[in-house]
């Protein structure tokens, strides 16, 4: 699987994403400290140990470099960055159930802002699975 690279400026932007998901009643948001075990036993339930393991250690930072999708109270989606090094997104994924629905462009955008906020010019996907999607949503290249 190859990498990506992403820059992040002239992204397009997350809230009109997320505006067409709030009418679904799905929010994406920042988590916060104490949703740190839940979310990473709905990562590991979901996706993998490894993957729990990076999203455990994204929320190390403060604030917390993970974003979830709500959906009826509960988790649909998660993206995070900074877990596996510095500049790095990832983990990213979506409840198989909720695909194709927008929120994971909706995650992708969001968080590619916040570390545009923080001060990053571009992000590095390692392992990319679906390169389409990140070519499409965000510009990626190989």
């Amino acid at each position: 699987m190859p990498d990506l690279l992403i820059k992040l400026y002239g992204l397009p932007a997350a809230a009109a994403a997320e505006q067409r998901l709030s009418g679904a009643g799905i929010e994406i948001k920042r988590a916060i400290g104490p949703e740190r075990r839940a979310v990473t036993q709905w990562v590991l339930e979901k996706f993998s140990s490894g993957w729990a393991s990076e999203a455990d250690c994204a929320f190390s930072r403060t604030p917390p470099a993970c974003f979830v999708a709500v959906k009826n109270g509960r988790p649909a989606g998660f993206a995070c960055y900074d877990a596996t090094a510095k500049g790095f997104l990832g983990p990213i994924g979506v409840d198989e159930s909720e695909r194709s629905g927008g929120i994971g462009e909706a995650l992708l955008l969001r968080t590619l802002e916040a570390m545009r906020e923080a001060g990053y010019g571009y992000a590095i996907v390692g392992w990319a699975g679906p390169v389409d999607f990140f070519k499409k949503t965000a510009g990626a290249t190989i």
